[in-house]
């Protein structure tokens, strides 16, 4: 079982929380070509928008983290992750789509000032304040979706768990968390117990250290950012177009999968009737 992953990807860690619960031994790598846009080698074959996370199980190659997760809970179905009610299933669900778009985008974003300093200034100083007042929104709805339970699930660990796991610990991570002794900020202080959660978070940790020697990577072309959907959406809303504008220009941005072509590759063949 291979993973291809990146220890910082929200989407990598909420599918490593998954196998570590079910107890399914994995191998985790970094793809070599991971933020270069190259379509060649074995991460692309796999999923050629080249993100991560990406599940190799055998002959078969998933890419997306929600149907990697959905296939982790029918290739592994004990312990569940999703429970049995149909609308609690879709309660989970709707808490995991909000995390992986609105929330991971202001993780994202504030990232993208914190790590590789696209703003400096007064903009720097604007889309921290627009990324913090967002958080606070999106987690007090959390909170309201936890209640008085336990774990997202209600009695018992499940998959909305794992997928709010990490957004609200990077939150943590930028001084955004939770505030101290709230139901949502107690659920975080559990979840970093849990064995599958607190290898998952060690792992983040160490990468997180090392992100002011890999920030050059993605400023100077070596590597570069993707900013996909909700990601760019989250940059324009929030005041950050200059941001693009300048990625695009310095060529240390990129979007999904199929890239834009130069000009010249869209020009017709002259033998081409």
């Amino acid at each position: 079982m291979l993973l291809y992953e990146h220890p910082l990807s929200s989407y990598a860690q909420k599918v490593k929380i998954a196998l570590r619960e079910k107890g399914v031994a994995f191998t985790a790598e970094l793809p070599e070509t991971f933020g270069t846009g190259r379509s060649d080698g074995a991460f692309a074959a796999a999923n050629p928008r080249t993100e991560v996370p990406v599940l190799v199980d055998g002959g078969v190659s998933i890419f997306e983290s929600t149907v990697i997760l959905e296939y982790i809970e029918e290739r592994w179905p004990e312990p569940p992750l999703l429970p049995r009610d149909p609308a609690a299933r879709a309660q989970a669900r709707m808490t995991e789509e909000v995390c992986d778009t609105q929330y991971e985008a202001v993780n994202w974003g504030f990232g993208e000032i914190l790590w590789f300093r696209r703003a400096t200034g007064t903009l720097a100083d604007h889309l921290r304040a627009q990324a913090a007042a967002q958080t606070k929104i999106l987690q007090d709805w959390l909170t309201g979706r936890l209640g008085a339970a336990e774990w997202f699930g209600g009695a018992s660990f499940g998959w909305a768990d794992a997928a709010v796991a990490p957004m609200v610990n990077r939150s943590a991570h930028y001084g955004l968390g939770p505030p101290g002794g709230s139901p949502l900020a107690r659920w975080h202080a559990r979840m970093r117990e849990r064995p599958s959660v607190a290898e998952t978070f060690r792992e983040f940790d160490a990468a997180a250290a090392r992100m002011a020697e890999a920030a050059d990577l993605y400023t100077t072309g070596g590597r570069r950012r993707e900013y996909r959907d909700h990601r760019l959406e989250w940059m324009v809303k929030s005041g950050g177009v200059e941001v693009v504008l300048a990625g695009l220009r310095d060529r240390n941005i990129r979007f999904a999968w199929p890239d834009a072509l130069p000009d010249a590759d869209l020009r017709p063949d002259a033998d081409t009737p």
